[in-house]
């Protein structure tokens, strides 16, 4: 059930990332390690498996084996390790626009941000970033401000230090209702940012790369930061990284600058040979993951849908669905369930808990929505600014099986902005399953005549199809198109 690499350490320690600490383009000494510790290997190994799990897991086909020949390529290039089999690079099944690297030679991208990038070098400008990361070692630096992001970082920013009885909430809620679709987020300092930047330019021109790349690469994700919050009817909004993280556009000519600062004059792009790889990667979520369109999320294998409320965004995780805005926060998942939904509820309640021992007493309160047994309990938690209400909102939907959205909203409206959506949960028929099929990224090459509108109305997106096709062509409006160039496409 499934954030983007604008949006905390992992992801928008790449694009966004303020005030540079230093004189824009100045060059000036990085520390680096220049090894890969037996510790850091060790620990990276750990936290692999997890990782994979909490992206979907490892995407697996020829883009795959592409990523990781080119992310063994830029990484030797950061003297952590001379040898590629030193370094395990994963391409993720995630509809999220993310990279990362943790120590012990571990790199990672989202399919859905290789499908935004259009050429080999700004595939190895991101991943020379990620690995600049590391190897400037800005994560045990941060290490303190490191957290476990459960259910999106607005959400953690709420519940850091609530409360059910004595225990941290924030803490718990990983254990409770999943970790949905970012798991590590740490909160890199402008100064970091723009080292990993200087970094991964310096990487890409020593591999032989037009050192440019990255801060196209940079261009390409504000532009679809921009147009998600168009999408989301949120346009007016200030993305969560925008208060810890260089303005998009001062950080794209700041890159550029220090491009041409390097002196390197090579041109490299490999766009043929990374276009021909990426032909027919997945893209936007994966049916088995479940689906979302505009506000309504269907998931075919486990024959249920729901509609979130006006004003509200949903990102999918591998397990869980997070509903985000400004009257509440909501995850949708499941767990073991024998059969009862009171006790569903509470044991539900009581892994949020965590350590605090059981919830506080309430009653359940029963209904029965579209046909399906359904049950909900709200009790108060408190936190560093206040109370709010936690709601456990569980249905059952036979054979065995619950499913259940955990609410947060301000103290005394219990479900409240929520209403319209608990009530929207329902089977879907086996037709309607059937037919919710995968998006995919397609080449086409330009016809004499084609037109940037005339290619955008063959994305299969009802909404903002043209806008769509020039972000993730790195065009715009008043782009000629001439017949033999190929582009991208997103069909079903």
């Amino acid at each position: 059930m499934n954030r983007t690499w604008l949006s905390a350490g992992l992801g928008v320690g790449l694009i966004v990332a303020g005030v540079a600490p230093a004189v824009l383009g100045q060059q000036r000494a990085i520390r680096t390690v220049s090894s890969i510790s037996a510790q850091d290997k060790a620990s990276g190994a750990k936290q692999h498996p997890e990782l994979l799990k909490e992206f979907g897991g490892a995407y697996v086909g020829p883009q795959a084996r592409y990523v990781e020949s080119v992310g063994r390529r830029i990484a030797v290039q950061s003297g952590l390790s001379n040898a590629q089999g030193d370094f395990t690079v994963t391409l993720l099944n995630s509809p999220v626009n993310n990279a990362f690297a943790i120590p012990g030679g571990y790199v990672y991208v989202t399919r859905q941000l290789m499908a935004l990038m259009n050429d080999e070098a700004q595939l190895a400008g991101v991943l020379g970033h990620e690995v600049g990361h590391v190897a400037a070692q800005h994560g045990q630096r941060r290490q303190q401000a490191a957290q476990r992001n459960a259910i999106g970082g607005a959400l953690l920013q709420v519940l850091t230090g609530a409360l059910l009885g004595d225990s941290a909430l924030g803490g718990v809620l990983q254990q409770g209702i999943g970790t949905g679709s970012q798991l590590l987020t740490l909160k890199f300092s402008r100064s970091q940012e723009y080292e990993a930047d200087d970094l991964g330019i310096r990487y890409l021109a020593s591999a032989g790369y037009d050192p440019r790349a990255l801060s196209d690469m940079l261009a390409s994700l504000a532009a679809q930061t921009s147009l998600d919050q168009r999408v989301s009817g949120d346009a007016r909004s200030m993305p969560e990284w925008a208060s810890t993280h260089p303005d998009p556009g001062e950080r794209v000519d700041r890159a550029a600058q220090m491009a041409s600062r390097t002196g390197a004059t090579s041109t490299l792009r490999n766009r043929d040979a990374f276009l021909t790889a990426l032909n027919g990667v997945l893209y936007g979520d994966d049916p088995k993951q479940g689906v979302i369109d505009g506000s309504r999320f269907r998931h075919p294998d486990l024959r249920l849908s729901f509609t979130a409320p006006s004003g509200f965004g949903m990102e999918n995780g591998a397990d869980a669905v997070s509903i985000t805005g400004s009257g509440g926060q909501a995850q949708f998942g499941g767990m073991a369930y024998n059969g009862n939904l009171s006790t569903y509820i509470d044991s539900v309640l009581k892994r949020v808990a965590g350590n605090a021992g059981a919830p506080p007493a309430g009653e359940v309160q029963r209904t029965t929505i579209n046909g399906l047994p359904a049950a909900w309990r709200t009790v108060r938690a408190n936190t560093k600014s206040g109370q709010i209400d936690a709601t456990v909102f569980a249905y059952d939907f036979g054979g065995g099986k619950a499913y259940h959205f955990l609410l947060l909203t301000p103290v005394g409206k219990g479900i409240g902005p929520f209403d319209s959506m608990v009530r929207s949960v329902q089977r879907l028929s086996a037709q309607d399953a059937a037919a919710i099929k995968p998006r995919r990224v397609n080449l086409v090459t330009v016809k004499a005549g084609d037109t940037v509108q005339s290619l955008g109305r063959r994305m299969a997106y009802s909404d903002y199809p043209l806008e769509r096709f020039l972000v993730l062509n790195a065009l715009n409006e008043r782009s000629v198109l001439k017949p033999g160039d190929r582009v991208k496409i997103v069909t079903w």
